[in-house]
C-alpha cells in the first residue's frame, strides 16, 4: 500500500535529499508531495491527507514550529509529524515535541535512522 508523505522544507534541494534517503532506507512504496514553507504545507493538506509529514524548523513565512502547532490544533485527526532540522539544540526539540512532533532527525542523517525514526509512522 502506498504511502503519501508530504515534506515541508523551504530548500528544493534538502527535499530531494530526503526523498533520496527515504527510497534509501527501503521506503519505496512512498508518493511524495512537497512545500517549501508551513504556509505551502497548510494548502498541501487542505487538498489532501497524508500518512505523515516531515518538515524543516527553519522556514521562511511559516516555520516548521508553528506548522506543527497548526497541523496538531486546527486538523481533526492530524498525521505524525517529524522534523529534520540541523538545528540541534535540546530547547527546540523539546519545543517542536511539546507542539505536537512525533519525532525528529538529525540534519545529516543516514538510511538507517531514518527507517529507525519514520519507519514506525508508515508501518
Amino acid at each position: 500500500m502506498t504511502k503519501s508523505i508530504l515534506i515541508v522544507d523551504d530548500s528544493a534541494t534538502m527535499r530531494k535529499i530526503i526523498m533520496r534517503g527515504i527510497r534509501q532506507a527501503g521506503i519505496d512504496n512512498a508518493d511524495f508531495k512537497e512545500a517549501g514553507d508551513g504556509i505551502e504545507g497548510l494548502k498541501a493538506m487542505e487538498a489532501g491527507t497524508f500518512d505523515l509529514i516531515l518538515s524543516d524548523i527553519n522556514m521562511p513565512n511559516m516555520n516548521g514550529l508553528d506548522f506543527v502547532k497548526e497541523v496538531t490544533t486546527n486538523v481533526a485527526s492530524p498525521p505524525p509529524i517529524v522534523m529534520i532540522t540541523t538545528e540541534g539544540s535540546e530547547e527546540v526539540i523539546n519545543e517542536a515535541m511539546s507542539r505536537g512532533a512525533k519525532g525528529y532527525l538529525h540534519n545529516p542523517f543516514t538510511p538507517e535512522k531514518i527507517q529507525e525514526v519514520i519507519g514506525p509512522f508508515l508501518n
